[in-house]
């Protein structure tokens, strides 16, 4: 069995933090083994085997850490054990011979320690949805909050028509709706409705002056309100 190739790698870092790509495209069958001290990893690029098998310079936090495998790369975001001493490390391996042959700085993301302030954290947006690497499986795409996931692509037609077995809006089912609506009570008939068609299946709700109309929607003449108070009967004094 041939010798495995040892897989490049680059790196970046904050005072919290490390940002480690190892940079193999269509990485596949993997292995990665993060612990305090050492990180080992094993796959397949391109049909050809490779690994990696390192000392970090000092502790990271195993359990705090995570990573994803991107067609291009594969990117961790390794958080440091010791967060409280606020500095960097002058280089990412225990072994300063191998450093040399093995990684390269990420110039991508280096930041020098003084910049860091202006500059801020790592862009870790690529890494949401991987795992974590000593803890739990990282959450990935949660597909809605929870009792929400069939919303996604809902729009406010679908809702009015899913609110048809509700029996209409609340305080609105026992009115059975104006003359010439249907009733209110099923809120779904008006799915889709246009303000046209709305005004038609209003003509039978009666115009100014028809029988029938609604109190303040002309179902009566405004102007003549007294004009009938002369065919009142006299009431009789007792």
């Amino acid at each position: 069995m041939s010798k495995a190739n040892t897989a490049p790698i680059k790196w970046a870092q904050r005072s919290d933090s490390l940002y480690i790509t190892i940079a193999l495209a269509d990485v596949k069958d993997e292995s990665i083994t993060l612990e305090d001290t050492t990180l080992k990893f094993k796959g397949k690029s391109n049909d050809k085997d490779y690994e990696v098998d390192i000392a970090f310079f000092k502790p990271v936090d195993a359990e705090g850490s995570t990573f994803k495998v991107m067609p291009r790369s594969v990117q961790m975001h390794v958080m440091k054990k010791e967060k409280d001493e606020d500095e960097f490390w002058p280089r990412l391996l225990k072994d300063k011979a191998l450093e040399k042959n093995q990684v390269k700085v990420d110039w991508d993301r280096y930041v020098d320690e003084d910049e860091e302030e202006e500059e801020g954290g790592f862009d870790t947006s690529a890494l949401e949805g991987g795992m974590g690497m000593g803890g739990p499986p990282g959450m990935g795409g949660m597909g809605g909050m929870p009792g929400m996931g069939g919303m996604g692509g809902m729009d406010m037609a679908q809702m009015m028509g899913g609110m048809g077995g509700m029996g209409g809006m609340p305080g609105m089912g026992g009115m059975g709706g104006p003359p010439g609506m249907g009733g209110m009570g099923d809120m779904a008939g008006m799915q889709g409705m246009d303000m046209e068609a709305l005004m038609k299946q209003m003509g039978g709700m009666g115009g100014a002056g028809a029988p029938g109309g609604m109190p303040g929607m002309g179902g009566g003449d405004s102007d003549d309100e007294d004009g009938d108070d002369d065919d009142l009967p006299d009431l009789e004094e007792s």
